[in-house]
């Protein structure tokens, strides 16, 4: 089961005159990062299986070839969700401190329909795409 197959937690739905960031929106956001988190752990476990139980000692160096770049396909991706587990992770403790949903450079609101697309969102939409600019800026 991949991470894309898991039952998405429905979109909050915003009731007129609601604070932002208040006890049910943290609570819905924190819901949406644990099943995020749970289907990599998933992945992650199925993957390492997988692993080791197609773990053969070809005589052909052409297959022993493939395999080893298969399993470094394979570690890499891991590796990158394993990134993606620890940015979770530090997204559920701003939600336990108050911080979660405030752009980290500006600190105005993040907005929920940004966070419910990107959940790990750590910047508004300004301050992301000004940080794009200056990318493709030193970029060149």
């Amino acid at each position: 089961m991949s991470v894309l197959s898991l039952k998405p937690v429905a979109p909050y739905q915003v009731k007129e005159g609601e604070e932002y960031m208040n006890p049910q929106q943290r609570s819905h956001f924190r819901r949406v990062l644990n099943d995020i988190k749970a289907g990599l752990g998933e992945d992650i476990d199925r993957a390492v299986h997988t692993m080791q139980d197609e773990a053969t000692v070809f005589a052909d160096p052409n297959d022993r070839a493939t395999q080893e770049s298969d399993i470094s396909l394979e570690l890499r991706n891991r590796d990158r969700e394993r990134k993606l587990i620890k940015k979770i992770d530090e997204m559920v403790g701003k939600i336990d401190s108050g911080d979660y949903g405030y752009c980290d450079n500006c600190g105005i609101e993040i907005g929920l329909g940004r966070l419910e697309a990107r959940p790990t969102a750590t910047q508004c939409i300004d301050c992301k795409s000004l940080d794009e600019i200056r990318e493709k800026q030193m970029a060149k």
